[in-house]
């Protein structure tokens, strides 16, 4: 994790093992981790992309996504 408490749309991606554009993806179907707008730039909180991971962690593969 950085020292910044925000993530450029880049970190995120690389910390989720994703692309910039899925991620872009996932914020206009409203999926993925919270996001912070700042003008037009997209800015994510470690703790958000923390707290994604953490609510997309599984133990079997039928489990079901925990509702929030």
């Amino acid at each position: 994790m950085a020292e910044s408490p925000l993530a450029t749309v880049s970190e995120a991606a690389a910390f989720l093992r994703a692309t910039p554009s899925n991620l872009a993806q996932m914020r206009f179907q409203g999926k993925g981790p919270r996001f912070v707008k700042h003008g037009r730039k997209v800015l994510y909180r470690w703790s958000d992309l923390e707290a994604y991971l953490e609510a997309n962690t599984f133990q079997r593969t039928d489990d079901r996504p925990v509702s929030a």
